[in-house]
C-alpha cells in the first residue's frame, strides 16, 4: 500500500508527498489537467506543443535542461488526450533545483515568435515522420474520426492536422498557456526521502506567490451511442493490408473499465493470448495482431489491430476477428484465462510499484481524477471481476452497432507498360 501525504496551497496547486527513505533520489511529478480534448475545434495540437515549448526556456530560465543535468537530473514528459505530464528525478541533495525549474516554468514560459518556431518546427517534423511519411501512420487519424463524430477524441494528441500546428499564433498559444498550466490545475507530487514539512516550506518558497488561475471546468461535447456499424477504407504504399477495429467502451471511472481492461489481456495480449493463437500461430491470417484500450478518462476505445499475411484478404481476417469475438460473447471465458489476466495486471501493478517515478506519477493521476487513495484500490477492482462480470461487459462493448472498422488496403504499384 502507498502511503502518502497531501496539503493544498493557497493557490490551489495539490501537493502530495511520498516518503521513501531507502532511495537517494527524489522524483517530482506535475501533473497540468488539460489535454487534447480540451483544444478547440481548428486549434489543435497545442497540448502537445506545450510539451515542447515547456522545455524552451522560462521566463527567469532561458535553458531548462543545462541546470538539471549539471544537477544530476533527468526529466521527460508526455501528452495525452486527457492529461499532460511532467517530470524531473535527480539527487536528493539537489532537490531545490527541481522546485526552481518546475515553479517557473509553472510562473510563466519565455513566449517569444523564436521560441514558437523553433518548437513548432519540432513538432511539425515530427507529424511528418511519425504520421505521414510512417507506413500505416495515419491510421489512428482515420480511426478517431471513424469512432468519434462528437467529441474531441476524434483528433490525435499531435493535432488534427498539420496546417493547424505550422499556423498556431503567439497570441492563441498564451491564451492557452494562462488558461490551463495555472497551480489550480495541477498535482504535485514529490517522492523520496522527504518529509511533508519539507516539501511544504519548498512548495511556499517557490510555488506560493503564483498566480492562481481560475479553475477550469470542463464542459466537452459527449459522444452520442453508436447505433450503426462503420466500415472505411484507405489504400497506401505500405508493406502489407492491416486491420483495425475499434469499439466504444465505459470511461476510466467506470467499473466496467476494469473487465474490458481484463479483455484486452485475454483477447490480444501477448503470443499466448486467444487472437494470437488462433489467427497468427493456428490459421496464418495475420502476421501479427494485438487488442488493448486506450484507457482515456471519457469514453475510450477498445481496439483490435493486425498486420495481415501474404496472400490473406482483409475480408477473411476480419470475419475471423468477428468470430472470435463472438465466441467471447457467447461463450465467456474461463476461469484460468480469468486469473491468468489478473495474475499479469497483479505483478504489473507491483513492477510499477518498484519506480519511484512511477509512485510519484501514479499518485498524481489518480489524485487529479479523485483521490490519490484509490490507486491502493486497484487491484482489488480486478480481482473483483468474475467471468460473468466480464461476459457482461463484453455483451455491451461487442453489441451490434458499436464497431468501428478500418481496411487499410496496400496500394499495389502500377504496372509498367
Amino acid at each position: 500500500m502507498l502511503q502518502f501525504e497531501r496539503f493544498t496551497l493557497a493557490n490551489g496547486l495539490r501537493v502530495l508527498v511520498h516518503s521513501d527513505k531507502a532511495t537517494p533520489m527524489v522524483a517530482m511529478n506535475i501533473l497540468y489537467d488539460v489535454g487534447a480534448r480540451d483544444e478547440e475545434v481548428g486549434r489543435t495540437g497545442f497540448a502537445h506543443l506545450f510539451e515542447h515549448l515547456m522545455f524552451g526556456g522560462s521566463v527567469n530560465i532561458p535553458e531548462y535542461d543545462e541546470p538539471l543535468q549539471m544537477a544530476g537530473g533527468e526529466n521527460n514528459a508526455y501528452t495525452t488526450n486527457d492529461i499532460t505530464n511532467y517530470y524531473i528525478q535527480l539527487p536528493l541533495q539537489n532537490i531545490e533545483t527541481a522546485f526552481w525549474l518546475e515553479s517557473d516554468r509553472m510562473l510563466s514560459l519565455a513566449f517569444t515568435e523564436k521560441s514558437l518556431e523553433v518548437q513548432r518546427k519540432v513538432v511539425c517534423e515530427e507529424f511528418k515522420e511519425h504520421y505521414l511519411n510512417k507506413p500505416y501512420g495515419d491510421a489512428w487519424h482515420l480511426l478517431r474520426k471513424l469512432a468519434y463524430t462528437t467529441h474531441p477524441y476524434r483528433w490525435p494528441t499531435i493535432g488534427e492536422n498539420l496546417e493547424q500546428i505550422e499556423t498556431a499564433q503567439l497570441e492563441h498559444v498564451k491564451a492557452f498557456f494562462f488558461k490551463h498550466y495555472r497551480p489550480v490545475n495541477a498535482v504535485m507530487c514529490v517522492a523520496g526521502n522527504v518529509t511533508t514539512e519539507e516539501v511544504k516550506i519548498l512548495s511556499e518558497k517557490w510555488f506560493g506567490h503564483i498566480d492562481a488561475g481560475t479553475p477550469y471546468k470542463r464542459a466537452l461535447p459527449q459522444e452520442p451511442r453508436q447505433t450503426v456499424d462503420r466500415l472505411s477504407e484507405v489504400r497506401a504504399a505500405v508493406p502489407l493490408d492491416a486491420l483495425y477495429k475499434a469499439w466504444h467502451i465505459a470511461g476510466r471511472m467506470s467499473p466496467s473499465y476494469y473487465s474490458a481492461d481484463l479483455i484486452t489481456e485475454i483477447m490480444g495480449s501477448g503470443q499466448s493470448s486467444r487472437l494470437y493463437r488462433r489467427l497468427v500461430m493456428e490459421q496464418q491470417l495475420f502476421s501479427n495482431i494485438n487488442c488493448y484500450h486506450t484507457g482515456s478518462l471519457d469514453e475510450g476505445l477498445l481496439v483490435v489491430e493486425g498486420k495481415i499475411r501474404e496472400g490473406k484478404t482483409l475480408e477473411e481476417a476480419n470475419a475471423a476477428v468477428e468470430a472470435e469475438i463472438a465466441l467471447l460473447v457467447a461463450d465467456g471465458v474461463t476461469d484460468s484465462e480469468l486469473q491468468k489476466s489478473k495474475n499479469k495486471i497483479e505483478a504489473m501493478i507491483a513492477f510499477e510499484d518498484m519506480s519511484l517515478l512511477n509512485r510519484a506519477n501514479n499518485l498524481a493521476f489518480y489524485e487529479l481524477i479523485g483521490d490519490a487513495s484509490a490507486i491502493n484500490d486497484e487491484w482489488e477492482k480486478y480481482n473483483a471481476v468474475t467471468a460473468a462480470v466480464l461476459q457482461d461487459t463484453a455483451r455491451e462493448v461487442f453489441r451490434v452497432g458499436n464497431c468501428n472498422t478500418l481496411f487499410y488496403r496496400r496500394d499495389e504499384p502500377a504496372m509498367a507498360n
